[in-house]
């Protein structure tokens, strides 16, 4: 089982964790320490991301998650969740979660365009194209296809080859560019022969830089929108990825290739190919 959880709404950025104090020593280790807000600016002006095409690919995704939603798309890969909360009367309520409550159906790139910056003055990176702050969990379950077998469960898709790879950390939102290529090749494919690409929106400059850089058409990233609608909990991120993807394959009913590819923070890329072997 690959599981992972992340309740990014108890986050304390002030925090950074239990951290040795010789990280400040080394000029590459402080470099790990800059806040992911700031590596988004950095990309974007590195690499002349505009704040125009920040927001455009912005509302690609809310609009490609609130069509996914709307037809249901999302139902075979979310399992309901039932929990108490006390609302702001302090009366409890029970309340069953089956859907994900970030997509913001009515986005317009107006709306976008009057967003101040949220981490740089005059910068480009905003709480619109960027990933929002948001709960939650995935699970993955992996095995030999002679165990699928015996225990009579279906089998999803073959995970074909996995890579990861080391970028500067001050501009760590670049890795899956470099970290896609490194996992194709020893698929033995190329994009071109990819169907469909999830690749993390923590930030729309650097997933645009990625698909940019790879000269991915955009028809075949995130058809079903990505973190910036749906939300990027850390250590939950990896395993929604892939569930999305392979639910998406399959709905296409062939044979097929996939991707699924994030940036780490500290400087990292990791891509993982997928296939779905059809009907």
């Amino acid at each position: 089982m690959a599981c992972g959880v992340e309740s990014m709404t108890l986050r304390d950025p002030s925090n950074p964790g239990d951290m040795s104090p010789r990280t400040l020593d080394d000029e590459k280790a402080r470099s790990c320490l800059i806040p992911m807000g700031i590596t988004s600016e950095n990309v974007a002006e590195r690499f002349g991301i505009t704040r125009h095409k920040q927001d455009q690919f912005a509302l690609l995704s809310q609009q490609r998650a609130a069509r996914a939603q709307k037809m249901g798309l999302f139902q075979a890969e979310i399992v309901p969740v039932v929990t108490a909360f006390k609302d702001d009367q302090g009366n409890e309520k029970t309340i069953t979660l089956s859907q994900d409550e970030g997509i913001r159906v009515n986005t317009t790139l107006e709306g976008l365009a009057k967003l101040k910056p949220a981490f740089k003055e005059n910068g480009s990176s905003t709480a619109g194209n960027s990933s929002q702050v948001s709960d939650g969990a995935a699970a993955v379950l992996l095995a030999r296809r002679s165990k699928a077998v015996e225990l009579g469960l279906p089998v999803m898709g073959v995970l074909r080859s996995f890579a990861v790879v080391g970028v500067p950390p001050d501009v760590m939102g670049i890795g899956p560019a470099y970290a896609i290529p490194a996992a194709l090749e020893k698929a033995g494919l190329t994009t071109d022969d990819i169907d469909v690409f999830e690749i993390n929106e923590a930030f729309a400059s650097q997933a645009v830089y990625c698909i940019e850089k790879l000269g991915i058409p955009l028809t075949k990233v995130n058809p079903n929108g990505g973190a910036i609608a749906l939300g990027h909990p850390l250590g939950c991120t990896g395993a929604r990825q892939v569930v999305t993807l392979l639910n998406e394959l399959k709905r296409r009913q062939k044979r097929s290739y996939g991707v699924v590819s994030m940036c780490i923070g500290t400087g990292m890329g990791a891509a993982a190919v997928f296939e779905f072997p059809g009907k």
